[in-house]
């Protein structure tokens, strides 16, 4: 079967244009949605086939206007998929460093979390999951709510600490066979 792809949205721009205005309207039309960092910018503007000095200039002036801010950019994501996806600092890491953002930014929109923060969002994931986890044996329970917050990026000492207190509180502690 056949897939369709998406029409271009840029097609209509024509490569007859000036470079700079065909790569102007390029960012603009990618910054309406949302904001995008300035790695994935550079991206789209090379799969057009824009001259890279061209946007280079564009990005920087893009960055000059703060239409273009990566340290925001990574702030708002940050708090964002936290709150949204209950993301701890090492996952949320790792998906500004995919979405091309410095290092030296990466650090402190990390260390911004609050630690106090990141244990309750983890509480609230596992109270979440253990009500549909009830009828399972301990072990079994350990186990997925660990592995779960694993995957959203939450240390080993975080995790087992945060599963011991939750069980612990719906009455099943952790060292009881």
């Amino acid at each position: 079967m056949a897939t369709r792809s998406e029409p271009d949205p840029d097609a209509d721009l024509g490569t007859d244009a000036d470079p700079e205005s065909f790569a102007r309207q390029i960012l603009l039309r990618r910054l309406t949605d949302q904001p995008r960092t300035r790695a994935d910018l550079a991206g789209t503007l090379a799969k057009k086939g824009v001259q890279s000095d061209v946007a280079q200039s564009l990005l920087d002036r893009f960055e000059d206007v703060g239409l273009i801010d990566d340290e925001e950019f990574a702030r708002s994501w940050v708090q964002s998929r936290q709150r949204s996806r209950g993301l701890a600092g090492r996952a949320l890491a790792q998906e500004l460093r995919r979405k091309g953002v410095d290092e030296e930014v990466v650090r402190d929109a990390i260390n911004a979390i609050d630690p106090e923060s990141e244990c309750e969002s983890a509480r609230a994931l596992v109270r979440k999951k253990l009500r549909s986890m009830r009828g399972l044996d301990h072990d079994v329970q350990v186990r997925r709510l660990v592995g779960m917050l694993a995957r959203k990026g939450y240390g080993s000492g975080v995790a087992f600490g945060v599963v011991r207190e939750e069980l612990a509180a719906d009455h099943k502690p952790l060292d009881s066979r």
